[in-house]
């Protein structure tokens, strides 16, 4: 976030954005839509039988992390489409696990990269960092001859680990 002259902080736009993995056979692609970045505690009450109190304890039991969507306009063949296709073939070998960086760009700080959001050096950025990711669902677009809209694709990602971007 940038500081404005009244020495508040504006917060950052969602419309720059970037997505990019570790791996070369998963390259890099281009997203319109980036959804389900979350993670959760489970919660266990337990209450002992000789405890003083009627009341539970709330302990942190596993954390659960939902699959992340990306939505993107159909393509031709690309790097990123075909380390998808071979997580969710049938008859396929290991699957590859990336780590996958979703990274929200700061479009009004000057100091953002050569300015080619494909670039990005990461300045003025907070990024996201899905850990041991890979493809779980892929939908192909929706097909409809009267209408002019853009062919969208998405795929669900399904990772083990979130590291979310401080401040």
């Amino acid at each position: 976030m940038a500081e404005n002259e009244s020495g508040l902080f504006r917060p950052l736009s969602q419309m720059s954005f970037v997505v990019t993995t570790d791996s070369e056979d998963a390259g890099t692609a281009a997203f319109s839509e980036v959804t389900g970045i979350e993670g959760s505690v489970d919660v266990i009450e337990f209450r002992q039988g000789n405890a003083g109190s009627m009341n539970h304890v709330k302990l942190p039991g596993l954390v659960k992390h939902g699959n992340v969507t990306l939505k993107f306009g159909y393509t031709e063949s690309n790097a990123f489409k075909t380390w998808v296709m071979n997580c969710v073939n049938e008859q396929r070998s290991a699957i590859e696990r990336v780590n996958l960086t979703i990274e929200l760009i700061d479009t009004v700080n000057e100091d953002v990269g050569s300015g080619d959001l494909m670039e990005s050096d990461g300045s003025g950025a907070k990024a996201w960092v899905l850990t041991n990711a890979w493809a779980a669902k892929y939908s192909g677009a929706d097909l409809n001859a009267g209408t002019s809209g853009v062919a969208m694709e998405s795929v669900e990602i399904a990772y083990e680990k979130l590291t979310i971007p401080n401040g």
